[in-house]
This record gives structure tokens, sequence and C-alpha cells, in this order.
């Protein structure tokens, strides 16, 4: 994120140190659903490797993307969507 990365896309929760780093740089994580693959790939319009070629799949890549199905879960002020879902529907038992 120094170096300029912006965002990331996965489906788990980050570290504590990469989510100071996101709200340090500015940067955001979008979660997308399991399974759908298939259909994100559809949104994106222009795809190029910026490092880690070898990595395959876990590359950084540049995206150019249209109506692109992610869900912002941590934003550059420290919000965090998987914290505030467990919190809101937390059941004492």
């Amino acid at each position: 994120m120094e170096e300029g990365l912006k965002g990331m896309i996965g489906k788990g929760q980050r570290k504590q140190a990469v989510l100071d780093a996101m709200k340090k740089y500015k940067a955001v994580y979008f979660a997308a659903i399991g399974g759908t693959g298939a259909l994100i790939t559809k949104s994106i319009k222009k795809a190029d490797i910026v490092a880690y070629e070898e990595l395959g799949a876990e590359a950084v890549l540049r995206l150019e993307v249209d109506n692109f199905p992610v869900t912002v879960i941590n934003d550059i002020y420290g919000s965090d969507l998987y914290r505030q879902g467990k919190a809101k529907y937390r059941i004492s038992i």
C-alpha cells in the first residue's frame, strides 16, 4: 500500500496490521461472495499485471471494471463491515 496499492479483493477478514495500513494509505478492501468468480470476471474490462506475475492468481493486477459485484468491507476511514455485521446480529444465550 505504501507503494500505491489502493484496493484488494478477497473473501475473508484482514489482520489488524493490514487494516491500519489501509487507513494510513487510504486503500479499500472489497469482498466477493465465494463461488462468484465467473460472474465477477464478466465485469472486468481490462487487466494488467503490475507485480508478482509468478504468483498467478495472487499477482497484483490493475483492473478496469464496469458494474463490479463486490462489497466494500474495509474503507479508508477504518470501518469494518465484518465486525459491524457480527456485532449487529450477535445473539446472547
